[in-house]
């Protein structure tokens, strides 16, 4: 995991979608629409946990910039392949569900 400023932690928050039902200084869905907890960052233990990662690989061109970044919960991080992403976890109301 690169070493983020928390400005850029903060950044990359912003661009999750925010839910009118809940304090979206706390709690925010990512892309692929699981729940994603702002104090979780970083932290592969919670299911609330979520990383900053980059929309375009850095070995395919991709940069640090605010463009190619997005926060996703870390499952669906991680499962990236082939640069694509595919969501494995998702939202059932208030909890994060393992798709499929």
């Amino acid at each position: 995991m690169a070493n983020w400023t928390t400005e850029n932690i903060k950044a990359v928050w912003e661009k999750a979608e925010v839910d009118k039902d809940h304090a979206s200084n706390k709690y925010r869905k990512d892309q692929c629409g699981a729940w994603i907890k702002f104090d979780e960052y970083g932290n592969r233990y919670s299911s609330y946990g979520w990383e900053i990662d980059h929309i375009t690989h850095v070995s395919k061109g991709g940069g640090d910039s605010l463009s190619n970044l997005r926060p996703l919960q870390w499952e669906n991080n991680a499962s990236r392949s082939d640069g694509r992403l595919k969501a494995v976890i998702t939202s059932d109301g208030n909890k994060n569900v393992r798709v499929g």
